[in-house]
């Protein structure tokens, strides 16, 4: 499919909306024929079609979205599965050994959504803990754990989860997984960048990827596959349910809307590989059928709720963004930085985010995003201000609506959580950072990568000079677990010292508190 229309968008020479529409439609049908691929047949598997675990996402407070995909050759392409529809029943106890199901059915996965599976658990209890599997002819799954929400007007004591982003598999093992499993989270918050697009060799020396950068349909599944082998990521995502946003590298690095940042691409022919990476995307994540893609389209952002807790707003900062400032660089905040028609999130994004700040009644509100909104100049040693034109730096005046929005309107106790940049920060937001007399109206607490960038640096950067909304950064791998109650937010900057090589061990580097009705940073 990508093929036949590249080559019509390249006969018509521009991104005609008589085309646009025609592809989009082709494309939005695809995910219905995963749901009526024909009669499925009786097979036998030679090896285990659970090769990439199973998952659990987009918990409410009645149901929660479980995940596999079939593929007892997951490396190969097509997985080794067969050209009909298989048949895949399912599931959901309150034991492991599965002595009290509580609810289960039948499903069909299809070649359509890369035998990939997709059920939307229903009928549950809030606030519980639940197993699950899956089985297919003759093979069954392992078995995964997960968990409902309280109902939204419970008033639970505390909530824990994770933050991760950025897991580059040529860069580092994911071995942090491994006491993030033992820290056990209710939730795991994924901000991007889970897979890496990048040609095999360019990125690193651990691992390799397999193929050339990817583009299709079935290079985007085949990369997904190779992360999906990973036992550590699939003990985690065994582990609890997971809400998952993508950043830049699911499609391609520093892309903006439909503009790549490589030359010579035009929006359609990135248009093209949008719709192959985010139907990939969707395919392999635990996610509801409102993200189902169309054509090179997606409903990504979306909210939940830990009853009165948290409210938990997952944003898209790439789908809808205007093109970078300066020529992606970095800079000053000049005249095109500052540009009022900037937008990161889009004016529809953007609507729906102030109003859903406006009804809640959480006592935390905590926003999970990609880039960093603390206004950081990360020159330390000449007189120019050097800011990330990718990051919310480029697009000063949304970021100062939306702190305007957050301060004016007081909304309860903001807290941003960020990845991205493959380092800690720990960032106290004003609306203009730049002074430091003014109130702080939110905290961010951004992520280090998981492996992205390799063993990192242990040493510890001030910065506080240049910035006075700095706290903390340092440039370590590893992760952050959070603690909510109803009086406090506690971050926990997780590291791991070695990711080049298995063995690595995991520790607590630093520690932070915020007190509800106080947006300031202090050790914990």
């Amino acid at each position: 499919m990508f093929e036949q229309f590249s080559s019509a968008f390249q006969h018509e020479g521009h991104l005609s909306r008589r085309l646009f529409l025609t592809y989009a439609a082709s494309l939005s049908a695809v995910p219905l024929l995963g749901q009526t691929g024909g009669t499925p047949k009786k097979i036998s598997f030679s090896s285990n079609p659970f090769s990439m675990g199973v998952a659990s996402g987009d918990p409410d407070h009645k149901s929660v979205i479980l995940w596999t995909r079939l593929g007892p050759k997951p490396l190969e392409p097509g997985g080794g599965m067969p050209n009909h529809p298989v048949e895949v029943r399912w599931e959901v106890a309150t034991d492991d050994s599965f002595k009290k199901v509580v609810t289960s059915g039948k499903t069909i996965a299809a070649s359509a959504l890369g035998f990939s599976v997709h059920i939307e658990a229903k009928g549950l209890k809030p606030d519980h803990w639940y197993y699950y599997r899956f089985q297919s002819g003759d093979a069954t799954s392992a078995i995964g754990r997960t968990r409902t929400m309280p109902t939204p007007d419970a008033k639970p004591e505390k909530l824990r989860f994770a933050v991760t982003s950025c897991q580059h598999w040529e860069q580092g093992l994911f071995t942090a997984y491994q006491q993030m499993k033992r820290d056990q989270p209710d939730l795991v918050f994924h901000l991007g960048d889970y897979i890496y697009e990048y040609a095999a060799g360019r990125g690193g020396n651990v691992r390799r990827h397999l193929g050339p950068e990817i583009e299709t349909l079935e290079q985007y599944r085949l990369r997904y596959c190779q992360y999906r082998t990973d036992p550590d990521l699939q003990a985690m995502h065994a582990t609890c349910p997971w809400f998952l946003t993508w950043d830049d590298h699911e499609v391609d690095n520093n892309y903006a809307n439909n503009i790549s940042e490589q030359q010579g691409v035009t929006p359609a022919q990135l248009l093209l590989r949008r719709a192959n990476a985010y139907q990939a995307y969707y395919e392999m994540m635990p996610l509801r059928a409102s993200s189902l893609p169309k054509g090179p389209n997606m409903q990504l952002y979306r909210k939940g709720n830990f009853g009165k807790l948290a409210e938990l707003f997952v944003l898209d900062t790439r789908q809808y963004r205007s093109n970078q400032p300066n020529n992606d660089g970095r800079g000053p905040l000049n005249e095109d930085s500052l540009n009022p028609r900037n937008t990161l999130l889009g004016e529809e994004q953007r609507k729906w985010l102030f109003k859903s700040m406006e009804s809640s009644t959480a006592t935390w509100n905590i926003l999970a995003q990609q880039v960093m909104m603390a206004l950081v100049d990360r020159n330390m040693k000449g007189e120019t201000a050097s800011y990330s034109m990718d990051q919310w730096p480029g697009y000063a005046a949304e970021r100062q609506k939306l702190l305007e929005h957050i301060r004016d309107h007081k909304i309860s106790n903001a807290v941003v959580l960020t990845g991205d940049i493959h380092s800690n920060w720990a960032n106290e937001l004003r609306v203009d950072d730049l002074k430091a007399d003014l109130p702080t109206v939110a905290t961010e607490f951004v992520t280090t990568s998981l492996s992205s960038g390799g063993n990192g640096s242990s040493q510890a950067y001030d910065l506080s000079d240049r910035n006075p909304c700095n706290k903390f950064h340092n440039r370590e791998r590893g992760y952050i677990m959070c603690d909510v109650t109803p009086k406090t937010y506690t971050a926990d900057y997780k590291v791991i010292n070695e990711v080049k090589k298995p063995g690595g061990i995991t520790r607590s580097r630093a520690k932070f508190v915020v007190e509800a009705g106080k947006p300031i940073i202090h050790k914990a």
